[in-house]
């Protein structure tokens, strides 16, 4: 199927052959093409006034780019955190200037730092990342090319064997060297606006990189808190299987003596094997979160136990923290800093799309050679030359052209609602984790009182139930009642680290300048 596309075409070949031609040709390429008896031909009255008015025309044109101009959105955005005031700052936070590139640092684990910096170098969703910034800078520099000449060079020899009449072979030999030039004039900006959205893209990618640092860093204390507090609750149960243990043999050494019925004995065993019977599944949850911290790493399953054997308390968090004004948290995060550069990209796509619909103009030129014989090759009558300026006009066709505008603008209006949702996602983000983190921290308080109680009242119990002041029941509420007060504490303070670490990922912190490195 044949466009409907208006194509006029001023060219020139020849130009050693037929130099009286070149009066209608493109003098710039003219004047670089041919032989000394061609350019004497070339040096015509009005060529001067022709370069001249072709310079200015370019010049003129290379100022042009058409299409609109990125502005990035002003978007308002609250003074203050809201939860964060109205918390206090005794109790809460407080607003300031504070360094969270490397927050970890702040809860004083040694083994969680020394995870995380090996975590930078060996996960692969970051190594993926990476490559895909080396990626995005090639396609930058493949875009940015297309605004300069491209060149090729040729070579080629040939021999032909024929017959003649008297039966005997003959040969001929034929030697061509040449050398090709070409530009495609960027008239109204549209290859201008191609490299502006690569330039936008690779920023955006850049972004992308710190993004993904930001979660690999907070996955990995998130499952290194988990890890530590399933260790605790291991610790927890074991200690009261333990005491359970006792009180069961206490049971039987008063059902001996006749003091207590079997229906004690029975129901202390009960507790016990209920409490052992938690083992198991606690320690399938500490394997399995052992298992994602190693991956997260980039390391084979099993690697890390030896590590964490010995076992060891969660990491202690300040109960006042410092954080930013809104305005420059959402400046920290990446991936806001993406969505940012995502809509810069697609708006620069829109004037290239809209460019297709204006003129374009291509130069081209070759300089060849052409002889029987090798040595034939530095005879100035082997030399040809010719020069190409074409101009071409879109006319018809059915409206794709500017389809393709509205299809571009459309994508525009999409990556500006993108990147307001992920504006709007950030501020909920930042507000949650300050909820979060100032609720744990209250309740961790009244559950460690709680704590303190119950085990007061376990000990109380009994040493009563061994005098006989109050029946068995009594032991096993408060038994049962400590094993679950001192698990919830447990986790109730894991909460709050875990909120911590949220709060500095909601913050944008964890992304060091080298989050963006090639990789080797």
């Amino acid at each position: 199927m044949v466009p409907w596309s208006l194509h006029r075409t001023f060219a020139l070949r020849n130009l050693s052959k037929a130099p009286q031609a070149v009066q209608g040709a493109d003098c710039s390429l003219a004047l670089r093409a041919g032989s000394a008896e061609s350019v004497s031909h070339i040096m015509h009255p009005f060529v001067p006034f022709r370069c001249a008015l072709l310079m200015a025309l370019v010049g003129l044109t290379s100022c042009i780019s058409v299409g609109p101009d990125y502005r990035p959105p002003e978007l308002e955005v609250p003074s203050a955190w809201n939860r964060c005031e109205s918390f206090g700052a005794e109790e809460g936070c407080s607003f300031g200037e504070v360094d969270i590139t490397e927050w970890w640092r702040e809860l004083s684990d040694p083994l969680l730092a020394e995870l995380i910096a090996e975590a930078l170098q060996t996960n692969h969703d970051l190594r993926i990342a990476r490559w895909r910034l080396v990626e995005s800078r090639a396609r930058r520099r493949v875009a940015a090319a297309s605004l300069l000449p491209d060149a090729s060079g040729s070579a080629s020899a040939r021999r032909n064997w024929s017959r003649g009449d008297s039966g005997g072979w003959s040969s001929t030999d034929r030697f061509s060297a040449g050398f090709d030039a070409g530009w495609e004039l960027d008239l109204f900006g549209g290859r201008r606006r191609t490299v502006e959205a690569a330039d936008a893209a690779l920023e955006s990618t850049a972004a992308g990189v710190h993004s993904v640092q930001v979660s690999l860093v907070a996955e990995v204390a998130l499952n290194y808190v988990e890890m530590r507090l399933l260790q605790q609750r291991l610790s927890i149960a074991r200690d009261n299987l333990a005491t359970q243990s006792e009180t069961l043999q206490l049971t039987e050494w008063r059902a001996r003596a006749g003091l207590v019925s079997e229906q004690d004995v029975e129901q202390a065993r009960s507790q016990q094997a209920q409490t052992r019977a938690q083992l198991p599944r606690l320690e399938t949850s500490l394997i399995e979160t052992e298992h994602r911290l190693e991956l997260l790493l980039g390391q084979a399953p099993g690697t890390l136990a030896p590590r964490f054997e010995a076992g060891g308390a969660l990491p202690a968090v300040p109960r006042h923290i410092v954080v930013g004004i809104p305005a420059e948290v959402l400046r920290q995060r990446p991936d806001l800093r993406a969505a940012e550069r995502s809509l810069a990209a697609e708006t620069a796509r829109v004037g290239a799309a809209e460019a297709a619909r204006y003129p374009s103009l291509r130069l081209s030129g070759s300089i060849g050679l052409d002889a029987l014989t090798l040595g034939g090759l530095g005879s100035s009558r082997a030399l040809s030359s010719s020069v190409l300026g074409g101009l071409s006009a879109p006319i018809f066709n059915a409206g794709r052209l500017k389809a393709q505008v509205e299809q571009q603008e459309a994508v525009r209006e999409q990556a500006l609602a993108a990147y307001e949702l992920t504006l709007l996602g950030a501020m909920e983000e930042v507000e949650n984790a300050l909820v979060a983190f100032a609720h744990s921290q209250q309740r961790s308080e009244a559950l460690n009182e709680a704590a303190e109680a119950i085990r007061r009242a376990a000990v109380l119990a009994r040493q009563r139930y061994s005098a006989g002041l109050v029946d068995f029941q009594s032991v096993l509420d408060t038994e049962r009642g400590l094993l679950t007060v001192e698990d919830s504490l447990a986790g109730s303070r894991a909460d709050t680290v875990q909120s911590l670490i949220r709060l500095y990922k909601a913050l944008g912190g964890g992304w060091p300048s080298q989050a963006d490195k090639e990789p080797s």
